[in-house]
């Protein structure tokens, strides 16, 4: 017994004396309580609407009033306003506008005169939550502004009645081909956790990389084939779930030249910048139990803070601030731009460029603590 109880004496000391593992254990659960509690069911909020206003007339001013209202109160969204109808609907196309309100040109007369006009109100349906809480909030401006003319639950249609007309800018989205990007970057981090970062810490912890050094390598050279070898491996991974996932999820065009080598350029920046930040994080590790610890807690940090499953909109601003600095964001973001809305890469360059940037630093810093390490 007495034997026994000096090996349970050994192990409890081992995990007591090990700040990482009584983080992981004691402290993260909570965290991953508290993300994935405000990752889901959040109300919309400061969606971009272009509003467009052809009409400029005196009958105009309390729908913009309301419009502003709601901005300043619920603040689902932030009205913008644009002169030109086709440059409001090629910023809603590319992403930079969530939806589109367009005044016609005779509105204010077509009120007076009695002649019921419509609204038109043009959704981005790539993201069903974001288009659905838009027309809801639109649905109740316009009932608002009807009620002088309804009467016991009946509409008096002899009086003016303004309606909206909402347009969705693509065919039917189904929720699979909305997490599709997700799970093409979610791919991408499994491999670099279980490919790069796991399997490094396993052959430190054997001594390899010791016998790597007495070769003539260096430990750039050293560094420079972990981080290739990880990228190689997480692009196959993430071509293989967007190729295979694509075709089960439906997604038109999906071999499309053009489209595919954009698809594959964001693969393998988010690859580089993935690998990149796991190395950086295993640059101090030695113990193989705790990349094997952090990975679910660091899969809720990253994946759901990206609005690969519900949109950022909906997050709580302490939320939207690591979605922010979370290269799972860009990722996302540009295989959403790619294979629901059909872009160029223009849309997409933003997020190329947040990923390299991503990338160069982690490396930066990675290779430097990796000389201090190894």
């Amino acid at each position: 017994m007495n034997r026994a109880l000096a090996i349970i004496e050994r192990d409890l000391r081992k995990f007591f004396r090990s700040p990482t593992l009584l983080i992981v254990t004691l402290v993260l659960p909570l965290v991953q309580l508290v993300i994935l509690g405000n990752a889901f069911g959040g109300n919309i909020r400061n969606v971009r609407l272009g509003v467009v206003n052809l009409d400029h007339g005196p009958e105009v001013l309390p729908l913009l009033r309301k419009l502003n209202a709601v901005a300043a109160n619920a603040r689902t969204f932030v009205p913008i306003a644009y002169a030109d109808q086709g440059q409001a609907l090629a910023a809603l196309r590319t992403g930079r506008l969530g939806a589109v309100l367009i005044i016609p040109p005779h509105y204010s007369r077509d009120l007076l005169l009695k002649l019921n006009p419509q609204v038109g109100l043009v959704v981005d349906n790539t993201d069903r939550f974001v288009a659905g809480s838009i027309e809801g909030v639109f649905n109740s401006i316009a009932g608002k502004m009807n009620q002088p003319f309804q009467r016991a639950g009946t509409v008096n249609l002899a009086a003016p009645y303004m309606q909206i007309s909402t347009v969705e800018v693509y065919p039917y989205i189904p929720y699979i081909q909305y997490l599709l990007p997700g799970s093409v970057a979610l791919a991408i981090f499994v491999t670099a956790m279980i490919g790069g970062g796991i399997v490094y810490i396993d052959d430190k912890s054997r001594g390899l990389h010791e016998g790597y050094l007495v070769t003539p390598i260096t430990k750039f050279e050293l560094v420079t084939g972990f981080i290739v070898a990880g990228v190689v491996k997480a692009v196959i991974s993430g071509t293989t779930v967007l190729l295979v996932g694509g075709m089960i999820a439906g997604i038109q065009d999906l071999f499309n030249p053009t489209r595919l080598a954009l698809l594959l350029l964001v693969t393998l920046a988010s690859g580089l910048a993935l690998i990149s930040f796991m190395f950086l994080l295993m640059a101090r590790v030695s113990d193989p139990l705790v990349p094997r610890a952090i990975f679910g807690v660091l899969n809720t940090l990253l994946f759901f803070p990206s609005g690969a499953v519900y949109p950022i909109s909906a997050f709580p601003p302490w939320m939207r601030a690591i979605s922010t600095v979370d290269p799972f964001t860009y990722a996302v973001h540009g295989f959403r731009m790619l294979l629901l809305k059909e872009v160029a890469l223009a849309p997409i360059v933003r997020d190329l460029a947040l990923l390299g940037v991503t990338t160069a630093v982690m490396l930066a810093v990675a290779s430097w603590a990796f000389k201090r390490s190894l």
